[in-house]
């Protein structure tokens, strides 16, 4: 059996993908070892791994993640959290180290310590056919231009950075996708634009679906048929009057429109049609295996249960990776996208009217739907996970082949 230490960044769409692969291990009798920050403990503690907080305490993110400024946090946050890291590490002794492709100083620690490495993808994977958002681009230098604070800030602590440390291969920019010799994507080959173009260190795993808290408040069994499902994530703030928009264009043509409000409170909505469930949060999984359609914000895990579920998307995109979902969607037919600022109450009714009424879209999220079970999920992710160690340890690391 192996040690594994798993490093991330602190967003809910990095770590959750890795949970269920944690669990997995887990449950085969390896040791687990995730450094987090306090908010996401319990979670992962329940998964089967042992926590180690990072000793900087809580550093936050942009909120939304601008690219540039995202850069620039990321690089900081590296130096500050790379002393306590490596001193935890040093401890741990562990045979291989898994982290976040966003998580840079989780690829440094590894190659600092000599420890061989897999990193995790929870969006695209990304190269010279598929265009990173945050890889060096017009837009990002006019971002640079326009903060030339921030990008000066990057700037400093990305030098430091490369001369305290073994930084190795690590992007000079494009920090959020430091890959290493095994890469895991957590979406199936067929949804990943451009497979073809990467090599056979990347690893299409599909969805990372396990296990959740249970809700005993919400039953989706009184839910009517058909389903239709809301939710506009929590990292860009909807906001009630989108939210609002949502549920009464909807209303017309479900038999429950479920509507995930996320930081907004139900009662901010206003009086909703008398099919319309507001409330903060609920059991997506469950709800997707019901639904007929899902309305989404296009984070890249949501969109995957979508795919996995079968269900046609009506994507709306705010920012960050969310256009390059939404696009992908659309080109492979399985569902339709829209702006924020086209949400009006007749767009979206007769968008989700097209989506329901139209079997192309739900053939071809039957489509996804089977390429993400084919792809093998957290079990599958495992199997890779395993398998690269024992090539490791056999001195064969090289033979390693791609699975199905």
């Amino acid at each position: 059996m192996s040690t594994v230490s798993f490093l991330n960044i602190g967003m809910h769409g990095y770590i959750n993908p890795t949970l269920p692969v944690v669990a997995e291990l887990a449950r085969r009798g390896h040791t687990l070892t995730y450094h987090t920050y306090p908010s996401f403990a319990a979670e992962i503690e329940a998964a089967g791994a042992q926590v180690h907080l990072y000793t900087e305490g809580y550093i936050p993110l942009p909120d939304p993640p601008i690219p540039l400024a995202l850069l620039e946090e990321l690089a900081r946050t590296s130096l500050q959290l790379m002393p306590g890291v490596l001193s935890d590490l040093r401890d741990i002794g562990p045979d291989l180290i898994v982290h976040g492709a966003a998580c840079p100083w989780g690829a440094v620690a590894a190659r600092e310590l000599g420890v061989p490495a897999v990193a995790t993808f929870t969006t695209f994977a990304f190269n010279r056919q598929v265009e990173s958002p945050t890889g060096v681009s017009q837009g990002l230098v006019a971002a640079a231009l326009s903060h030339p604070r921030i990008a000066w800030r990057y700037a400093r602590a990305r030098i430091a950075l490369s001369r305290r440390y073994q930084t190795g291969s690590l992007p000079l920019v494009d920090l959020l996708n430091a890959e290493a010799k095994l890469n895991l994507v957590f979406t199936s080959g067929a949804f990943q634009p451009g497979t073809e173009a990467f090599d056979q260190s990347y690893e299409f795993v599909g969805a990372s679906v396990g296990s959740r808290p249970s809700d005993p408040a919400f039953d989706a069994f009184k839910l009517k048929d058909p389903v239709l499902y809301a939710s506009l994530g929590t990292v860009f703030d909807a906001g009630p009057a989108l939210l609002r928009t949502f549920a009464i264009a909807l209303a017309p043509l479900g038999g429950t429109v479920v509507i995930s409000t996320g930081h907004t409170q139900p009662e901010e909505l206003g009086t909703l049609p008398s099919n319309v469930l507001a409330v903060q949060s609920v059991p997506q999984l469950r709800v997707l295996d019901r639904a007929a359609l899902f309305v989404t914000h296009g984070g890249m895990n949501s969109v995957n249960e979508a795919m996995r579920a079968g269900v046609p998307t009506l994507v709306v995109p705010q920012g960050a990776d969310q256009p390059l979902v939404a696009r992908r969607v659309v080109e492979l037919g399985a569902g339709l996208s829209i702006r924020t600022d086209e949400a009006t109450l007749e767009t979206v009714n007769a968008t989700a009217w097209r989506l329901l009424n139209e079997p192309s879209f739900r053939a071809s999220a039957a489509i996804q739907r089977t390429a993400q079970e084919r792809a093998g999920g957290a079990r599958r992710a495992a199997d890779v996970i395993e398998r690269y160690a024992q090539d490791i340890s056999g001195g064969a690391a090289s033979g390693r082949k791609r699975g199905p």
